[in-house]
């Protein structure tokens, strides 16, 4: 959510946002935010006006009082007694218009950074960086489900059977290679500074209102039948709701978290052997990182945030690259996002493993999150980021280190993880 302050002095700002991001279909609601605003102020005066009237009238009953104008204190006091009534029906007023614009104000996308390159949708999103030799081996390379399964440590027909499309079984080796990218995912981002958090695996209405937007929880978000829960999509929503409505100790930021959770998402993929696999399902396993800072640190911070997640797939071997995602893809709450992709030697083509966002101060501006610097009260900037999404992370190495035996190599920073194991080879029982 954008600061209104920024619509009033200047709404042709936001109106030149909107056109970047091809939501032109948005543009009405400039004028509208604005009639809802000068209305809301409107009324406000007239409440304001009216308390100072009764503190007024309140003095002065007290000066005849003292004076003993008992009679003349009485037409007063009829007077005074008039005001309350009149203030509660210019608040019910002020209470909808705040509604109403807040709502119509939620609907404005955040302003695109300087950097982000202008497009329509995903084909225009730009690479901005490549990390590391893309190759294709001299034999086919298996999908990784055919993988798996040949191997004896996936299984996918018993979990369609016990949850449907987009579950899955992990066991033996693969099971643990899973955990072992989740251990060295927490020892990294602890190493760097990050407090390790965990947090619930749900959050309620008013967190999921204000740390998502309408199309995702159209899209991705599972609620729990009869309560007022989501299960969350990721980490990053308990991790940012936990502040909403709080006041932040400047000596508290930056605040740096980092947690492992369970995910869960409804969408999933819908095209051959990838609806069957890893790569896109209801639910997963992610390591995920949170900043809240002050608002010049942010662009700084949003660097650090993307360069942890290629330095732990450099250490994975992995081919990466850095994708810049343009103003039509780009979501609202969002200044700024780069997608890490890995690379898919079966594809001949990257796929995304993680994402990484500068939200500036529109998310903590819905969740009320503040702060004081020198005095005065303001908002912090979030940012987040994905350090590991296994599954993903599963998939660009079950690619790009199997073997033409079809063993596959484990990556050497996760070998001690898994007892010293240097392969994944057929397993039984």
């Amino acid at each position: 959510m954008i600061d209104i302050k920024i619509l009033r002095e200047n709404p042709e700002l936001i109106l030149d946002n909107l056109k970047k991001k091809f939501q032109e279909d948005k543009l009405p609601l400039v004028k509208r935010i604005l009639k809802f605003d000068g209305d809301w102020r409107k009324e406000k005066y007239v409440v304001d006006k009216l308390r100072s009237e009764r503190n007024k009238i309140s003095e002065q009953i007290n000066q005849l009082m003292k004076s003993k104008k008992k009679e003349e204190a009485k037409v007063l006091i009829i007077e005074a007694k008039k005001i309350p009534d009149k203030i509660e029906k210019h608040e019910a007023k002020m209470k909808m218009l705040r509604i109403k614009l807040d709502e119509t104000l939620s609907k404005i996308p955040n302003f695109i950074s300087d950097e982000t390159p202008i497009g329509k949708d995903d084909s225009e999103n730009v690479v901005e960086k490549v990390i590391g030799g893309a190759k294709v081996p001299d034999f086919e390379v298996k999908n990784h489900v055919e993988l798996t399964e040949s191997l004896g440590i996936s299984d996918f027909e018993s979990s369609a059977k016990v949850a449907g499309k987009g579950f899955y079984y992990l066991e033996g080796d693969l099971a643990l290679l899973n955990q072992a990218l989740i251990t060295f995912a927490i020892k990294k981002m602890t190493e760097k500074g990050f407090r390790y958090v965990e947090t619930p695996l749900m959050v309620n209405r008013k967190v999921i209102n204000n740390v998502t937007d309408l199309n995702d929880q159209q899209n991705m978000v599972y609620k729990i039948e009869g309560e007022e829960l989501f299960l969350i999509g990721t980490s990053e929503h308990s991790l940012i709701g936990r502040f909403i409505e709080e006041e932040i100790s400047e000596k508290k930021l930056p605040i740096k978290h980092t947690s492992y959770s369970m995910c869960f998402r409804r969408e999933v993929g819908s095209h051959g052997l990838d609806e069957r696999g890893l790569f896109r399902t209801h639910q997963f396993n992610k390591v995920e990182m949170i900043v809240i800072c002050k608002p010049e640190e942010s662009d700084s911070y949003f660097k650090e945030l993307q360069n942890i997640t290629l330095e732990i797939f450099k250490e994975l071997e992995i081919p990466t690259r850095v994708l810049r995602i343009c103003s039509g893809d780009l979501g609202d709450l969002k200044k700024d996002q780069v997608d890490i992709e890995a690379w898919s030697p079966r594809r001949k083509a990257y796929f995304e493993v993680g994402s990484c966002s500068n939200l500036t101060d529109a998310q903590a501006r819905k969740l009320k999150i503040t702060t004081r610097i020198k005095g005065e009260r303001i908002t912090p900037h979030t940012l987040n980021n994905t350090a590991i999404a296994t599954s993903r992370a599963l998939v660009a190495i079950l690619e790009n280190n199997q073997n033409k035996d079809g063993s596959i190599t484990i990556p050497k920073v996760l070998q001690d993880y898994m007892g010293g194991k240097k392969k994944i080879e057929v397993q039984k029982g």
